[in-house]
């Protein structure tokens, strides 16, 4: 297509990824993700509390407030943090209330990856990046 514009149905606004997670707390639940992943906690607007870093690309996290507790099963939908020194940072989100799911880690395609759970039970892996 040289020389000439796209079609519009061709053309891509900007996006930004946004995840939102239930909770019947999100205010403590909103504190333990900020800590977790080093974000700001952008304000509570209704029965949102949005969290994002300084870059816009980053993926938003808002916690919603919601009247019925987290269902028992698997999630459908679960996050999955990324860390260069998995067991100094297991231990750094238990200490702000996560609760670890696996007993030992498990391993695949070179990531090695714990299972943990946040202070709603919505679990989430931490993952050591291959060497």
């Amino acid at each position: 297509m040289t020389g000439s514009a796209q079609p519009a149905s061709a053309r891509r606004c900007a996006v930004r990824i946004t995840l939102t997670l239930d909770a019947t707390d999100p205010a403590r639940l909103a504190e333990f993700w900020a800590a977790a992943l080093g974000y700001t906690d952008l304000g509570e607007v209704g029965v949102f509390f949005p969290l994002g870093s300084d870059d816009e690309r980053d993926v938003l996290l808002v916690i919603q407030r919601v009247a019925e507790p987290r269902s028992p099963g698997k999630n459908r939908l679960h996050l999955d943090v990324h860390v260069d020194d998995l067991a100094t940072e297991v231990a750094r989100l238990e200490a702000l209330g996560a609760t670890l799911v696996t007993t030992e880690a498990r391993c695949e395609h070179g990531h090695e990856w714990h299972v943990l759970a946040d202070p709603e039970g919505n679990e989430f892996c931490v993952v050591k990046r291959p060497d």
